[in-house]
């Protein structure tokens, strides 16, 4: 537990603290917002957000490492390949929001990757996390994935090698990048509005460090368990998990007093696709991708506001379903404040992610 509380504790010190020493170096540097022109004709508000200093998701990102090796290590609970993987899911696609932000900011237009570049750069971080954690058992035999499909753990049907090796290692890295792929981009979506994302992201992975940690107090041991063999955990590593968890969530909790509304830094792509590179690899790791849908539910709205946007647009030949997409335009459009939206989208993003806990614990129950 100690381990726990020090690695929020520093996590939320360092972006809490430090957070306006990096912003004076981000003005140093240029790295200013750029805002696109039919966005501010259609919604002129976002136009006096131009020049406000980008790519903040790097403060939390830094935060959160720091966090979690001091509380480690601190805790005498040193990290394990669980927690490394966590760690280079959120630094991976970080680096890639990185570049995106990097680009546009070197050529002061709003686009930076274009779309496949974007997903190649995501699948190039997936695959080694996919490959790695289908690896590196413990003494229980447990990696920190596994080759199922699951929901409050894994559905024992639903596995991903019934077809055999070759196809089952190609289903498996094609579901873990579908995974990865899917909530890097729909983090990066809804990352539209001032402390929107980092609000939402508080919630879900502090719902993640819940989980993780109930897992660890609910662990499969090796003679046998705490709990009855219908309810213990297969995971490899719950506890560190718990930890980093823990500490992202606290990281954007202090970013979030200079994110909110009105913003003194934009987190960019840097930090929206890192807070999905956590709500992807914490999804996998604790056995509960298809939980993830209902946990980390905020960040569906967005993305689905656009391909419902999209669709509707084809089968109507110009019609348009939404004002401007994804939805947080779209309201904003219809005259709601942004503090409103904001503080609204954060609500629904705690009732899911405490209705997705509740519904794990009420399995746990049933099976007790």
């Amino acid at each position: 537990m100690r381990s726990l509380l020090t690695a929020a504790a520093i996590s939320l010190a360092f972006t809490l603290f430090l957070t306006p020493v990096f912003v004076r170096l981000f003005r140093t540097w240029g790295w200013g917002q750029v805002i696109r022109t039919p966005e501010d004709i259609r919604n002129p508000s976002h136009g006096e957000k131009r020049g406000t200093p980008t790519m903040g998701g790097t403060i939390f990102i830094a935060g959160t490492l720091v966090g979690y090796l001091v509380g480690s290590f601190t805790g005498n609970n040193p990290p394990t390949i669980s927690g490394w993987l966590v760690v280079w899911m959120m630094v991976g696609f970080g680096t890639v929001g990185f570049i995106d932000d990097f680009m546009k900011v070197h050529r002061q237009r709003s686009l930076g990757l274009s779309g496949w570049p974007k997903v190649v750069g995501q699948v190039i971080v997936t695959i080694p996390f996919a490959v790695v954690a289908l690896n590196f058992p413990n003494m229980m035999g447990y990696t920190p994935a596994s080759p199922y499909i699951s929901l409050f753990r894994d559905i024992s049907v639903l596995s991903l090698m019934a077809l055999g090796p070759i196809l089952g290692w190609l289903l498996y890295l094609a579901w873990v990048s579908f995974i990865g792929v899917a909530w890097s981009n729909s983090t990066n979506v809804t990352d539209g509005l001032d402390g929107l994302a980092a609000g939402a992201g508080i919630f879900v992975t502090g719902a993640y460090s819940l989980i993780a940690f109930w897992q660890f107090n609910q662990v499969c041991t090796g003679e046998r368990t705490n709990t009855t063999l219908q309810a213990c955990y297969a995971v490899r590593d719950p506890f560190d998990l718990a930890i980093v968890a823990a500490a992202f969530s606290a990281s954007l909790v202090g970013f979030l007093w200079w994110n909110a509304p009105k913003a003194k830094v934009f987190m960019g792509d840097v930090g929206s696709m890192a807070i999905g590179g956590v709500i992807a690899s914490m999804s996998i790791l604790t056995h509960t991708e298809l939980l993830g849908v209902l946990v980390a539910g905020v960040y569906i709205i967005g993305p689905g506001s656009v391909v419902l946007q999209r669709t509707y647009f084809r089968l109507t030949r110009g019609k348009r379903l939404f004002l401007m997409s994804p939805f947080h335009h779209h309201l904003e459009m219809r005259g709601w404040l942004e503090i409103t939206i904001v503080v609204r989208m954060w609500i629904i993003a705690g009732m899911l992610a405490v209705t997705g806990v509740g519904l794990f614990y009420v399995e746990w129950l049933a099976r007790t």
